[in-house]
């Protein structure tokens, strides 16, 4: 299939290279372009400008926010004025439901079609083509992507056919990750300052009540205050937390964990912790214990 990929960040780079491992034909797009040469050593055709990118039957965006992904899309340069009739943008970031909604809407005003597809997974989980698809839009949209998303993940979720869906789903799985990250630092902090090792004490939870991964791959983290280099930085953890109380607000749905969540994140980056990682958040509640600092 022939591809457009609009940004290789540390999500975005393995990502297109399992597409192009999968023989799939791949224009690569970045406002930086020297990001893309990994890329094109590997084959992948490097787009000076988002109408090369949007020159084939998808083009698929992996980009930071809400921000970030507008400025390709709208305007006369972006991807609205240059993707082909009946073509498809397949969006796998983590943005807004609002913004989802509107892509939906203008898409389909072009003679578009429009997917969400976010991920969840961490770069590692990319980089090996393990990463869990949550998909919706027009079910046909859908089905001719499922090869691309098959190439990237080890298992897609399709839940209907308003893309927005995607995206809360996306959001609300976010911030039960970052309850876990929060509830995993605070027990850590108060046996951790009596004296019991915390490795071990995660050996236990993860042996026995607390199995799932997302407990053995954030209480590794914590307990061994591996905050850099980021794999998610804390910044777009922050942003996360402000898109589903935006959709809680949205829906009248009090959040009263996702608003604490918020203000852990506000005092991380408060205290220079821009350019951790988000589990970083799991760190405060030792600091705040007298155990140290996690920036």
């Amino acid at each position: 299939m022939k591809i457009g990929f609009i940004g290789s960040g540390n999500m975005g780079m393995p990502m297109a290279a399992n597409l192009l491992a999968a023989g799939h034909d791949l224009t690569i797009y970045n406002r930086t372009p020297a990001k893309a040469q990994v890329l094109v050593a590997k084959g992948a055709r490097s787009g000076g400008t988002i109408a090369d990118a949007c020159r084939g039957d998808v083009v698929i965006s992996m980009l930071a926010d809400d921000s970030a992904l507008e400025s390709v899309v709208v305007g006369e340069t972006g991807i609205l004025a240059h993707l082909g009739k009946g073509a498809i943008h397949v969006c796998m970031a983590t943005i807004s439901v609002a913004l989802s909604e509107r892509l939906s809407r203008l898409h389909a005003e072009a003679g578009q079609r429009f997917v969400a597809a976010p991920v969840f997974g961490r770069p590692d989980a990319a980089a090996a083509g393990n990463l869990f698809v949550v998909a919706a839009g027009d079910p046909k949209a859908v089905e001719a992507c499922t090869p691309l998303f098959d190439a990237m993940g080890q298992r897609t979720f399709v839940i209907g056919d308003i893309p927005q869906q995607a995206n809360l789903v996306k959001l609300s799985g976010n911030f039960l990750i970052a309850s876990v990250i929060e509830a995993l630092g605070e027990a850590m902090a108060l046996v951790g300052k009596a004296g019991i090792d915390r490795h071990q004490y995660l050996d236990i939870l993860t042996s026995t009540l607390f199995s799932a991964p997302v407990y053995k791959t954030y209480g590794g983290l914590i307990a061994g205050e591996k905050f850099q280099p980021a794999g998610f930085a804390a910044p777009l953890g922050a942003k996360d937390m402000r898109l589903a109380l935006a959709a809680a607000e949205a829906l009248r749905v009090p959040m009263p964990l996702a608003s604490l969540l918020r203000d852990r994140f506000l005092a991380l980056l408060a205290q220079g912790g821009e350019a951790l990682d988000w589990s970083a958040i799991g760190g405060l509640a030792a600091r705040d214990a007298g155990q140290g600092d996690p920036c």
